[in-house]
């Protein structure tokens, strides 16, 4: 296919599917392999496909959160590397990209031996043959990139979700950098990484996982190369980008032009009292809309802070909810037609060395409420109330009688989500910037030195309404040895609001039940916990739709 020509609307699908397919495929790869029960239970990871200029194609149906902000992870990684054939890069740099220091991410290029021509007489010859080694050509073809969880990556805490007043105390801050050189590990720098994090074991395999699933993408791509050819692979890449563009900007046709506002909070960044206040403005303008946080709280002490790529990544989600169209290719064009101002040094654009752990998980769930909250004076039949707001984030650590060795278990809790227009919320699920499961009590019981004593909807915590939000759930669990436990929640005080009438959910609350007695527990912060002690989240549920 010549540059310039119309696509043909069989073979774009036919691409959307082939490039959706891979990152699927990469996360597969990802999760069968990875030893942590975060990534191989929780499925808390982000496979991505990236045309050669560094744009997203294609992304798996993983987590929200991760995939609006990996592009600026890319593009720092492209910055600031140069990648050749069997190079992979890592990062986990909040301010490069990145978006708390749990989640890691590896970057690499796709390289052919036809050094990038990929023609069409190459591609038939390739269909009946095998397919020749990978050698070094001119530049990349695609690039592969894929994000993970990992259940520790130092710091002051087991799980690095602790209380830490700076990005110093959350663990280890990686730049980019290449931890494999020519297809050979560097490990120099694995023996670096391994020595300041905790169950350095499973985070070798985890990182070898990555690695491999990077692998896995990259020779899918080839193969589609291979059959096609690289001009016409790349020439609906490029269709794929513009046709996402044309879709959102045809979803802002059809929002009224006008100027929407509204303001939410945060319960308190767990280290000074009072709420964290959001505030946004959106315009909206035929084919365009400008998303503005001008007005939100300045960056604070404790860990809610959330950095551009965060804000980004709220921002893209909602505006794909508009969307409606199930296969909508999810690519860079989505965010071509709306701009997003967040000013810098505000707890939606933190800088340098704010503490950002909780602005993944907290703060970009209430990025998504109260642009959801603004977005209803437009579109009040299409915009649910308020989801549970918060991903209740629960680590506990320390050493396992069993093997003598550290543990480092991390949660998030599912909860209500908001009652639509015209249908309830659903109950005990993981909403909005979080795609996540629960980890099985066979799995984490066998993995840890803990006990789950208790699961269960919250029944009546939906808000009520012509709709009802969905129930939040209870979740208990027992450590079976002397552990150290942080939590980083929120919705405890400012319940998740209803719509139309609707009533507010119940907000969540937490508690410890030690000897009998229970006891209140901070929705953020960090504490040590004794052999027999019970860990109790209720998570919130979602809010009414209508009046009842």
């Amino acid at each position: 296919m010549k540059q310039g020509e119309r696509f043909d609307p069989t073979t774009l699908e036919i691409y959307r599917a082939l490039y959706t397919s891979v990152a699927e495929e990469m996360g597969l790869t990802l999760r069968r392999t990875a030893h942590s029960p975060n990534i191989k239970e929780r499925r808390d990871y982000s496979c991505a496909v990236f045309d050669h200029e560094g744009r997203v194609i294609a992304q798996g149906d993983h987590m929200p959160v991760h995939l609006g902000s990996m592009p600026m992870a890319v593009a720092a990684a492209l910055r600031e590397t140069t990648l050749g054939p069997g190079d992979v890069v890592v990062l986990n740099d909040p301010f490069a990209g990145g978006t708390h220091l749990p989640d890691v991410t590896l970057v690499a290029g796709v390289f052919d031996a036809t050094g990038g021509r990929g023609d069409g007489e190459t591609g038939r010859r390739k269909q009946n043959s095998p397919r020749h080694p990978v050698t070094p050509s001119p530049r990349p073809l695609f690039f592969v990139a894929n994000r993970a969880h990992h259940a520790d990556i130092g710091g002051a805490t087991p799980g690095s979700m602790g209380m830490a007043t700076d990005v110093y105390g959350e663990g280890l801050r990686i730049p980019p950098v290449k931890l494999v050189v020519g297809g050979r590990v560097n490990e120099d720098l694995m023996r670096l990484l391994l020595a300041n994090v905790r169950v350095e074991r499973e985070r070798r395999a985890d990182f070898e996982a990555q690695i491999g699933s990077l692998k896995t993408g990259a020779a899918r791509l080839l193969e589609i190369v291979g059959r096609a050819g690289g001009e016409e692979a790349a020439e609906y890449a490029r269709h794929l980008i513009e046709y996402s563009a044309r879709m959102m900007r045809a979803t802002l046709r059809a929002v009224p032009d006008g100027v929407y506002e509204a303001e939410d909070a945060l319960d308190s960044d767990g280290v000074s009292e009072g709420e964290v206040t959001l505030r946004v403005r959106v315009e909206v303008r035929g084919e365009r809309a400008v998303v503005d946080f001008t007005g939100s709280a300045p960056q604070v002490s404790g860990p809610v802070n959330a950095v551009e790529a965060i804000t980004v990544s709220a921002v893209a989600y909602v505006f794909r909810c508009l969307v409606g169209a199930e296969e909508v290719p999810a690519s860079a064009g989505l965010t071509e037609p709306f701009e997003v101002i967040a000013p810098a040094g505000t707890v939606v654009n933190a800088t340098h060395p704010a503490p950002v752990a909780g602005g993944n998980v907290e703060t970009s769930q209430r990025i998504v409420d109260v642009l959801f909250k603004a977005l209803a004076q437009a579109l009040p039949e299409r915009v649910p109330a308020a989801s549970q707001g918060s991903m209740n984030n629960l680590t506990v650590g320390g050493t396992d009688p069993r093997t003598g060795r550290e543990f480092a278990y991390y949660e998030t809790v599912a909860g209500g989500m908001g009652a639509r227009p015209r249908v309830d919320g659903v109950s005990g699920v993981h909403t909005h910037m979080t795609n996540s499961l629960n980890t099985p009590a066979e799995a984490l019981e066998y993995a840890y030195p803990l006990r789950v004593r208790a699961y269960r909807l919250r029944r009546g915590s939906g808000g009520r309404g012509q709709q009802r939000g969905g129930d939040g759930v209870l979740r208990e669990i027992e450590t079976l040895v002397p552990a150290r436990m942080s939590l980083l929640a929120d919705r405890r005080a400012r319940a998740p609001y209803g719509l139309d009438g609707g009533e507010d959910g119940r907000p969540g609350r937490d508690t410890l039940v030690r000897g009998g007695r229970t006891l209140k527990l901070d929705a953020k912060g960090s504490r040590d916990l004794k052999p027999g002690d019970r860990v109790r989240i209720e998570t919130p549920g979602g809010g009414g739709h209508g009046e009842a």
